[in-house]
């Protein structure tokens, strides 16, 4: 059985702004999870549950579902 993978990305960090974009060895940082869960094999479906248009690019670049935007609140 095949399970989904939530990566959760919120953007507007305070201590480090932009983190999840940031490059990291070649690549934004939410590359490096994103991958790690879809060449694991345990997934069917890698998300990523943020509130960034940016990230929501940068995750689906890497490979993963951003099927919406969550809003600031949640």
């Amino acid at each position: 059985m095949r399970a989904l993978a939530v990566i959760p990305a919120r953007g507007g960090s305070k201590r480090l702004p932009g983190k999840n974009i940031r490059d990291f060895a070649g690549k934004p940082m939410l590359a490096w999870p994103v991958e790690a869960a879809l060449k694991s094999g345990l997934f069917e479906t890698v998300m990523v549950s943020t509130d960034s248009e940016e990230i929501a690019a940068v995750a689906r670049a890497a490979g993963a579902s951003v099927p919406f935007l969550r809003s600031a609140e949640t």
